[in-house]
Order: structure tokens, then C-alpha cells, then sequence
């Protein structure tokens, strides 16, 4: 079987380049609404951050979504943002033991 090529992305707060399915997306749409995007498929300016705790927060304290986005991001996406990278890490974890 031919391999498939793994689409990769960068992460905004690192410049790591990642495959798609270890970052989530976050998208600012028309109306200035700024929103999670774990299908990667909504429309708007998209913007990558890696699954990782350390990286949202990090992206908190430099505001990166605030300068990629040219706009005030509230508080609240953030916690969003934590509860949803969370949820995820665990998922990982879970799954990564049935591998075995």
C-alpha cells in the first residue's frame, strides 16, 4: 500500500510545524466571533495550537490569538480553550493504553 502523506501545520505559539491531527484550530469568522474549530473545517481565518497545556497558557500570557487576530480575545475563550486541550491530553492517554 502506497503511505499516506500526514498533513502538517505550525503551531502559532512555538512555530513548530505538527501534524494536523495533534493541534486544534482556531478560527476568527466574519463577524469577529473568535471560536474553536476541532473539525477544521468552519470558514474564517484559522490559526493552529498545539494539544498541550503549557502551550494554551503560554499563548494567554504572549497573546498570540490577540495579535494573529487583531482583536480582544476574552477570557472566557481561554478557559474553553484549557477545558478542550484537557479533555483531549486525557483522550490520548486513554486510548494510548488500549494500543498496547
Amino acid at each position: 500500500m502506497k503511505t499516506r502523506k500526514i498533513p502538517l501545520r505550525k503551531d502559532i505559539v512555538s512555530g513548530e510545524m505538527f501534524p494536523k491531527q495533534d493541534l486544534v484550530r482556531v478560527v476568527k469568522n466574519k463577524e469577529g466571533e473568535v471560536f474553536l474549530d476541532p473539525t477544521g473545517k468552519k470558514n474564517g481565518r484559522g490559526a493552529y495550537i498545539a494539544l498541550d497545556r503549557k502551550t494554551a497558557e503560554a499563548a494567554k500570557e504572549k497573546k498570540v490569538f490577540e495579535r494573529a487576530f487583531s482583536q480582544a480575545i476574552e477570557p472566557a475563550f481561554y478557559d474553553e480553550l484549557y477545558a478542550y486541550v484537557d479533555h483531549q491530553q486525557a483522550r490520548k492517554e486513554l486510548f494510548a493504553n488500549d494500543d498496547e
